[in-house]
């Protein structure tokens, strides 16, 4: 700002007066400072004004994977939101790793967002409390915290389970498989809780040997389809727990002559052009994000002791094609 003064010939409380936009400062005096900023290539110390405001005008985002389409158009809500108060969004990614989810959470708060936006993977959140209690707000998305209150969003998993079972229930097939991700993972078990009820509310047997619970790697996807697809009493419809497990099992299951019917959790990228259409049970990832960055802004703007409170989002169906296909003769070939 010196530089600027003296090539501008106006003294430093001008400069800064018209950095700030302040109207006490003379047309003719304003397009000099202005002049001698682009000249020099001033650029104004963003991160001191706003400190001391109290505010750095950032948020954390803590995601499982930045790459997968899910947290992408989460990430973008959340920005849409971020930007309309003039905020800025630091994302990184968890890897589903409890350690690396704390290590990136406490290096946002090390510097200074004013809070936090988390898709939760570790065992427990208690190493937030400190930072809670200091004044930065966390809001959980998709599974929720441990050990801790805090503001959350998730969608309705056990009932979209649901209504996925009962579609393939009412197109004739008993013998359903469920494929899911991880068991330590909420969303997994609350997805399995509704493949169960949906069985047990039409009167069919859990049979455990339908179902497989696992990273979604390549391997495990195949080793499990083969499994449920297999032996005298196959399964002749698959309901598969998100969108990963999805793409895996088209994968494995290609080039089958005879295709159980399938039902994904999670939309994807081309599914309704595949022939058949992939019929899933759709969330909403980007009204997540809005949610979430909302109720965070909320809590920048207001109550920040007030109660922790849970959105509950709902799900849909999409009717493609592959879950209304009929009971597949020889399937277990």
């Amino acid at each position: 700002m010196k530089d600027v003064a003296a090539l501008a010939g106006v003294g430093l409380k001008t400069v800064s007066r018209v950095v700030n936009g302040e109207g006490s400062v003379s047309p003719d005096t304003t397009e000099r400072v202005n002049a001698a900023i682009a000249k020099l290539g001033f650029r104004r110390n963003e991160g001191a004004r706003l400190l001391r405001q109290g505010r750095t005008a950032s948020i954390g985002l803590v995601l499982e994977d930045v790459a997968d389409p899910f947290s992408s158009a989460l990430t973008r809500a959340v920005e849409d939101i971020a930007r309309q108060h003039d905020s800025l969004v630091f994302a990184g990614s968890s890897a589903e790793d409890g350690v690396r989810e704390r290590e990136l959470t406490l290096a946002f708060c090390a510097r200074r967002v004013d809070g936090l936006i988390i898709v939760p993977a570790g065992a427990t959140h208690r190493y937030l409390v400190p930072e809670i209690t200091a004044g930065t707000p966390a809001v959980f998305v998709d599974r929720p915290p441990v050990d801790i209150d805090a503001d959350t969003v998730l969608v309705d998993n056990e009932g979209g389970a649901r209504m996925a079972v009962d579609h393939l229930i009412a197109h004739g097939h008993r013998r359903i498989g469920f494929l899911g991700d991880a068991p330590t993972i909420f969303t997994a078990t609350a997805r399995l809780a509704g493949y169960r009820a949906s069985l047990e509310a039409a009167g069919l047997p859990y049979d455990e040997s339908l179902t497989s619970l696992a990273p979604p790697t390549a391997e495990a996807i195949r080793h499990a389809v083969e499994r449920v697809l297999g032996g005298p009493d196959p399964a002749t419809a698959l309901f598969c727990g998100n969108n990963r497990v999805t793409v895996e099992v088209l994968r494995v299951l290609a080039g089958r002559p005879n295709q159980p019917a399938l039902v994904g959790f999670d939309d994807f990228e081309l599914a309704d052009v595949l022939r058949p259409g992939i019929t899933v049970v759709a969330q909403d990832p980007a009204e997540m994000g809005r949610t979430a960055a909302e109720m965070l802004f909320a809590r920048l703007s207001g109550d920040r002791q007030g109660r922790a409170k849970t959105v509950r989002l709902p799900t849909r169906l999409i009717p493609r094609g592959s879950g209304e296909m009929p009971i597949a003769t020889g399937i277990g070939t």
